[in-house]
């Protein structure tokens, strides 16, 4: 499709991509004001894995939540990697370190893949690799808050490992046997994640001491807009978008969604945008963008590139708005590949 044939409903369903995904960072931060991070993580990620597969069962009849128990078994490792590791840590480092600054050491997810990537073999590119250094010397002044004591280390520590676990999800679920439906996959991630951020908040204890009546009105209305616009609206839009639209275009959201995030998180938030920030982040997203301009030139016209994940139906919104996708930890969680991490949703495949 070129540019001149991509209709209005491809920009506004990119749109949607760009700004829910974006926006779910700011979610969860909002969320964990007064809930438990994992406990509602796991909430989240089970009604929405639920309202997926119910939703699959009535478009298209329960034989397509069938699948075989190796493909069960795969599905509820990517699930547990992108979604507890991945989306899990997100949440439970957003508790401490803002949610701009959270998207932002998210977006090094693809350098990660690419890194992973050649310890199996593949050569991405010199594009790739360049890119695999612009990330991690973005992620070096994105620490730098957390080692001045602007932010606590801890949080920023906890966030480089979620983008590792969700780097290790995404690249391992397209070297298993996955589920062939992409949304099925999700589903199944969504469950497997949402019990898995479940058990590790009660063995946290953060059960102790929970009420729910105190909890306010804005980190339910949060959860809400998570579950229903992170996990299922925005990834539906973002899977619509895999089978109509351009890679290249599609691809866009993994530089644009921590962009969204952090001048949400100023605006809405209050949040500080200091100069490492700003610096470290703009490098980051040079180094994604340099990723995805080598991806959309495969070195072998057999080998095309795999449709990028954010997190249902392949990764509702990597680890920041929880799902099955690349998007990162904090997005949803929609197909896996190569762009994007944990974020809003669970992308790979």
């Amino acid at each position: 499709m070129t540019t001149a044939r991509i209709s209005g409903t491809v920009w506004a369903a990119l749109g949607i991509v760009y700004l829910v995904w974006g926006s779910t960072y700011l979610g969860i931060r909002i969320a964990v004001e007064t809930m438990p991070p994992f406990l509602s993580a796991g909430a989240r990620f089970v009604v929405a894995g639920l309202l997926l597969a119910a939703l699959l069962a009535w478009r298209h009849g329960p034989g397509v939540l069938r699948v075989t128990r190796a493909q069960l078994a795969s599905a509820a490792v990517v699930g547990v990697l992108l979604l507890v590791g991945g989306n899990g840590l997100v949440v439970l480092a957003e508790t401490t370190v803002p949610s701009g600054l959270a998207a932002l050491l998210i977006a090094v997810v693809p350098a990660w893949v690419v890194v992973l990537r050649t310890a199996f073999g593949e050569r991405p590119g010199p594009a790739a690799y360049a890119g695999v250094v612009f990330g991690l010397a973005g992620l070096a002044l994105l620490s730098l808050p957390g080692l001045s004591g602007d932010v606590r280390i801890g949080g920023v520590l906890t966030v480089v490992a979620a983008t590792l676990m969700w780097s290790v999800g995404s690249f391992s679920s397209s070297r298993i046997p996955m589920p062939r439906n992409p949304f099925t996959a999700s589903a199944y991630e969504m469950l497997a994640g949402g019990v898995g951020c479940a058990l590790v908040g009660l063995g946290r204890g953060e059960q102790r001491g929970l009420d729910l009546a105190e909890v306010s009105a804005r980190s339910w209305t949060a959860l809400a807009y998570l579950i229903v616009f992170g996990s299922l609206v925005a990834f539906t839009a973002y899977a619509w978008l895999l089978q109509t639209a351009p890679i290249s275009l599609v691809a866009t959201y993994a530089y644009v969604n921590p962009v969204v995030a952090v001048l949400l998180g100023w605006l809405v938030l209050d949040e500080r945008l200091t100069w490492p920030i700003a610096l470290g982040g703009a490098v980051v997203v040079a180094g994604v963008w340099l990723i995805v301009r080598a991806e959309r030139r495969p070195a072998h016209p057999e080998s095309p590139v795999p449709p990028q994940p954010p997190v249902p139906a392949t990764a509702l919104a990597p680890p920041a708005d929880g799902g099955t996708a690349p998007r990162g930890p904090g997005a949803e969680a929609p197909p896996a590949t190569t762009v994007g991490g944990p974020g809003p949703g669970t992308d790979r495949r």
